[in-house]
């Protein structure tokens, strides 16, 4: 007997198989394709890691020239999402390391001196940057402090906006298993958001 799981596996190696070949072939729709689906993920990841969306929208740029130029080195054994996050960060890192030469260890304790990831580019108004960066130290403070497969569940399926089936497909969990972490987790982390109001 052929279960769920299993289709859903196939499905997506037939998805990145079919990607792998569409990008050795240069396919124009394909890359439109993949550009519309991946875009608002790429970009938010990249201002993630730069702190300056300006900056972060010329490497999401290279990314996709570089998506491009490597396609032939997708082998489509893995999600293209995989790779495709590996190539920004790779150019993000080697960009970083030309400005201002450091080890990775380096540039990860940066992110200590500079704290806040919001990007620095957008301007609202001071008191909700305020506010927003309080609430985003709340829910980061708590969601690092629920178990860990609550919090995996959580960061897959509201962070990079997976799907239940792919959270199920990430983490080798039943699709059941899945939903249930997410319930369980989300209990957790608005029981700890509510204790900790002052």
């Amino acid at each position: 007997m052929i279960t769920t799981a299993h289709c859903l596996v196939n499905a997506m190696e037939t998805e990145a198989s079919a990607i792998a070949r569409g990008l050795r072939r240069r396919d124009p729709d394909l890359l439109n394709r993949l550009i519309e689906q991946y875009q608002h993920r790429l970009l938010r990841y990249l201002v993630y890691l730069t702190r300056n969306r300006e900056l972060a929208e010329d490497l999401f740029q290279e990314t996709w020239i570089r998506v491009l130029e490597r396609g032939h080195q997708y082998d489509g054994k893995h999600e293209f999402s995989t790779w495709l996050y590996a190539l920004a960060r790779n150019l993000t890192i080697d960009y970083l390391r030309k400005r201002n030469p450091v080890s990775l260890d380096g540039l990860m304790e940066q992110d200590e001196y500079y704290g806040s990831l919001e990007p620095r580019d957008v301007r609202p108004l001071a008191l909700e940057v305020l506010a927003q960066r309080q609430q985003l130290e709340r829910i980061s403070e708590a969601l690092i402090a629920i178990p860990a497969e609550y919090r995996e569940a959580i960061v897959l399926r509201f962070q990079d906006e997976l799907a239940l089936e792919e959270i199920a497909a990430v983490t080798g969990a039943r699709l059941g298993t899945v939903k249930s972490r997410l319930y369980r987790g989300l209990s957790i982390l608005m029981e700890r958001l509510e204790g900790a109001q002052p």
